[in-house]
């Protein structure tokens, strides 16, 4: 018995004691497979040597340095060490504890810096939970409903999403631009749009990469209309789809970029980066937060780095995710419940269907059981809930990816 809100429903049964690398233990010392890392925050996988000593030696050090209040070694290393990996114009990083949170900075410095008021999000994205980030948010209604009305001054346009549509890659691209366009006609004049914001690899969608000429388009649009691009890196940046952000594999750079999750390793830590030009363009007292900047998570956060750097891990999610889709699409030959598999580097999603896009959540979930008894985990995603994701680590070896998708076959055996 406890006290836990029972909205805050588990996905799985089980109650981790202790995580190392890949696998999460309970406290009987049965084992799982941990391809969820907390929902891409584990990048360097459970409790990774090299962070672990990081974050002990700081807490016995300095807990707690309130950045608007001191500044404090840690944070000022991390703005130099992140600047290495960012676009060069995105010279100024602002801190907050979660992706949500980073979400809202970054609109509140576009309708700042701008002085207009609308915002253009795309269907499918998930920014997400609070008030205004879940307003930027269509990835499932769950995160929308029963607390209408939300913010206004947020239009939406499609995303590229060809699986869905059941057109060729081409064809969608041409009618989401096109529809772009129209929504300049029929929604807001493109004079009163802050900023767009796009996951260049949506999430909690179903891992659907945006490509190279619809993110290009949305650029050319901006720079022709003075509109700020936003890209979420939230869970797919930081080495996730084997470059270190995912808008990297579309040769398109943001105005804004926002990142959290794999940040630091599992400490709560997010950030925001833009041109320092840009920054100087919002409100003073306008960005900052109790807890952000925290002295420990920045601390991890540098070990973090320390690790994807020294292990290679972006190349590594390059190249164990490409084993990965092989994998995959071998089962999808095998089984007709797998109707696609899609996404970039270790972030893959699965389509469990009854047929072409005919979404069956309810043998998802059935799979997503079947595996955990089996000894894997994974979660679920999309509309109905019918898109397995694969998200492991980006320290899995080779190995662990080849168990991984033998447990699952196990699974879609037990539920045939």
């Amino acid at each position: 018995m406890n006290h836990l809100s029972p909205l805050l429903v588990q996905s799985s049964g089980i109650c981790a004691e202790r995580g190392e690398g890949s696998w999460l233990y309970d406290g009987e010392g049965r084992r799982w497979l941990d391809f969820t890392s907390g929902i891409g925050v584990t990048a360097t996988g459970h409790c990774h040597p090299k962070v672990v000593e990081a974050a002990q030696r700081q807490v016995a050090t300095l807990v707690h340095a309130q950045y608007t209040t001191v500044t404090h070694p840690n944070m000022l290393r991390l703005t130099d060490r992140l600047y290495e990996h960012l676009p060069r114009s995105l010279d100024a990083v602002a801190f907050a504890n979660s992706g949500s949170e980073a979400v809202e900075t970054a609109l509140r410095l576009a309708r700042q810096a701008t002085g207009r008021p609308n915002i253009i999000a795309f269907t499918g994205g998930f920014h997400g939970r609070t008030l205004a980030a879940a307003s930027m948010t269509t990835s499932t209604t769950k995160v929308r409903s029963g607390w209408h009305p939300l913010m206004a001054g947020v239009c939406f346009s499609p995303f590229p999403h060809s699986y869905r549509y059941g057109w060729s890659e081409e064809e969608t691209v041409d009618f989401c631009l096109r529809e772009l366009d129209h929504l300049f006609l029929t929604q807001t004049l493109p004079t009163e749009v802050a900023a767009m914001i796009i996951e260049p690899v949506q999430g909690e969608y179903g891992y659907y990469p945006a490509g190279a000429r619809f993110m290009q388009g949305l650029r050319e649009r901006c720079d022709r209309h003075g509109i700020l691009l936003i890209a979420d890196e939230i869970q797919a940046g930081y080495g996730r789809t084997g470059r270190f952000w995912s808008h990297q594999h579309f040769d398109v750079q943001p105005d804004l970029l926002v990142t959290a999750k794999g940040l630091a390793s599992g400490y709560p830590l997010s950030a925001v980066a833009g041109s320092r030009a840009l920054m100087a363009e919002g409100w003073p007292g306008s960005q900052g937060g109790t807890y952000g900047a925290n002295a420990v998570a920045c601390a991890a956060a540098l070990a973090t780095l320390d690790v994807i750097e020294q292990e290679d891990l972006v190349a590594r999610a390059a190249e164990h995710g490409d084993h990965l889709a092989q994998r995959l699409d071998g089962l999808k030959t095998e089984y007709d419940c797998v109707d696609e598999v899609r996404g970039m580097g270790l972030m893959r999603g699965m389509e469990i269907g009854q047929g072409p896009r005919q979404p069956d959540g309810e043998r998802a979930a059935a799979l997503l059981k079947a595996a955990e008894r089996n000894g894997l985990l994974l979660l679920r995603c999309g509309t109905h809930g019918q898109i397995v994701r694969w998200l492991p680590p980006l320290t899995v070896s080779r190995e662990e990816i080849d168990r991984a998708v033998d447990l699952f076959r196990d699974a879609l055996e037990d539920t045939a």
